[in-house]
């Protein structure tokens, strides 16, 4: 199960104004395109499941490294998101053919795919996958490794910005095993800064499938 703290920044300019408040403490930044496949009935989506497979580098043509997952039944309440997910690496080069032959993901040696084929019937010949699209992500990621400013400690922060077809959004996330402290440490944080904010209400790919930005 994997536990995050999710909320939503209004604009760019609160975007800009958290990354420049939160700048001594950048570890790194990913350049991510992520896809998302399915059924043709969309039998996955059905089952509130996602299968995605993430690219990460500026490079289309040459990803630095892949990565695969599943994630199953989530839930958002109050900014505190909870949802059962499965990762494993992926070949790069794999993880490219896929894409421009989204049957192929079907045929990988892969524990997440033998899973959606035994429970969803999804990725042999019947039910072939197809790409549904995706969306572009650029994570910067932060290290709250010392309390000098009393806003907590052991915690790092993932400030997304995410662009769809229809719009960007941009979001603060942290994955924690205590959400009601790391919650805390957030709204402090976020209150220091000067910066607005609100709980997320949806998942990227949520709003992906809406087809428009979700509150």
């Amino acid at each position: 199960m994997e536990v995050e703290i999710k909320l939503r920044l209004p604009d760019a300019a609160a975007h800009r104004r958290l990354s420049s408040f939160l700048a001594p403490r950048l570890r790194r930044t990913h350049a991510q395109r992520n896809l998302f496949f399915d059924a043709a009935a969309r039998t996955l989506a059905a089952a509130t499941a996602a299968l995605r497979v993430r690219l990460y580098g500026l490079d289309d043509h040459a990803p630095s490294r892949a990565v695969l997952a599943l994630k199953r039944r989530p839930r958002i309440d109050a900014g505190v998101s909870r949802v059962e997910e499965i990762e494993e690496p992926l070949d790069p080069a794999l993880a490219l053919a896929c894409a421009d032959n989204p049957a192929r993901l079907g045929g990988i040696d892969s524990p997440i795919i033998r899973l959606v084929a035994s429970e969803c019937g999804v990725g042999g010949d019947a039910a072939p996958f197809v790409c549904l699209g995706g969306f572009r992500n650029t994570r910067s990621v932060y290290d709250l490794e010392d309390d000098s400013e009393g806003l907590g400690l052991g915690l790092v922060l993932e400030l997304d910005e995410t662009r769809f077809d229809f719009g960007t959004s941009y979001e603060l996330e942290c994955e924690t095993a205590e959400p009601d402290r790391a919650k805390e440490v957030l709204e402090r944080l976020l209150t220091v800064a000067g910066v607005p904010y609100e709980y997320s209400q949806s998942n990227k790919f949520g709003c992906f499938m809406a087809g428009k930005l979700l509150p």
